[in-house]
Formats: C-alpha cells, structure tokens, sequence
C-alpha cells in the first residue's frame, strides 16, 4: 500500500511528482483529464475523482502544489474548488517543521512567512552567516542582515517582556529608567550596611 504522506517537501519547480501520480494516464492506465474538472451538481464524476485521488500516493503533494501555485480550478489533492476555497485562504499562516529544515538543508522550498521567519529565527541562534541565509533565502546579503536585526530585536523584546511577566507575578514594580535602578540598587546597599553596622 501506497503512503499518501510527504516525506520531504518538494522542491520550487520539481515536478517529478507527477510520474507517481494515479491521474497520469499511461498505455495501462487511460485517465480522462476532464474527470477532474466537473460541474458542482456532477456527483458521479466528483466520486470518481475523488476515488482515484484517495488512493494517489503524492495526494498531499498536489495539494500543497495547487494551494502554493494559487490552482482554484478542478479537484487537486482529492479535494473540489469549493474544499480548497478555505485552505487557500488559510495559506499565509501554515507552519510546517519539516519545510523549514528543508530549507535549512539547502532545498528550495515553496514557504509562508510564517516558515520564513522561522528559518530566520533558526539561521540567527545558530550563528549562520548572513550571505547562507540569504542564499538559503534568495535574498540580498544586505535583507538577510536586516532580517537578523529584526530578529535581535524581537529575541530582545521577548526576553524584556518575560521580565516584566516575571516581576509583576513576584509583585515587584519595574523601574521606569536605568538610572532609577542603579538609585534603587544604591539605596538597598546602603540600607543595608547601615543595618550591618547598627548590629
């Protein structure tokens, strides 16, 4: 029995899948193409598509090709027009490991921006050099230096609002400016070797 799960994503442009396909007519095995292109009220032929797209072993990845190249036409992936209508809309915000360690092994991979800033997240903690990320990117070295900016700062607000997280759960009060928490710090030091010299 056939797998109908992608192992690895495919790649911008590789069309290979489309020999392991089950719609791929051959001598053996005549498809008509319009079986896949019915009216919405032609139940029979919507079945029969179906039918033959559920035991289809790269189904997942005809999905994915006709959600990424915008394909609103026909039944793709076993799914109709009208199926597919919610996952196009939903495409922008898909998050998926395995297409972001695709692309962080060097394949060139169809990704949301979602996946992109993942990859970026990824390539900074890391300690990528901006010119791999751009080339991973197919970007400038100068965007790929500004996208680890970006991401220094959010790393950094993130890591400043946890604080703040954190204090306000402990009940402290968090200073307004540096120099309030250098006073603070000062005032506490001599409360203290005031209360060390008394005992």
């Amino acid at each position: 029995m056939h797998s109908t799960e992608n192992q690895m994503p495919r790649t911008l442009g590789d069309l290979t899948w489309h020999e392991s396909a089950a719609c791929r007519s051959t001598p053996h095995h005549q498809v008509d193409p319009d079986i896949f292109f019915p009216e919405p009220d032609e139940m029979d032929r919507i079945r029969a598509a179906k039918a033959l797209c559920a035991q289809c072993p790269v189904r997942t990845t005809c999905l994915d090709a006709a959600l990424e190249n915008g394909d609103r036409d026909g039944i793709r992936g076993g799914m109709t027009e009208e199926e597919r209508n919610l996952l196009h809309r939903k495409l922008h915000s898909r998050f998926d490991y395995a297409r972001v360690n695709a692309v962080l092994a060097g394949r060139d991979i169809h990704l949301t921006q979602a996946e992109r800033d993942a990859v970026v997240r990824v390539a900074y903690q890391g300690d990528m050099p901006a010119e791999r990320l751009a080339w991973l990117l197919k970007v400038t070295e100068e965007h790929a230096e500004k996208l680890y900016r970006r991401t220094r700062r959010e790393i950094r607000n993130r890591a400043v609002d946890q604080q703040k997280t954190a204090n306000k759960a402990k009940g402290k009060k968090m200073p307004k400016s540096p120099t309030k928490v250098l006073k603070a710090s000062a005032a506490e030091t001599r409360a203290r070797n005031d209360l060390g010299t008394a005992a």
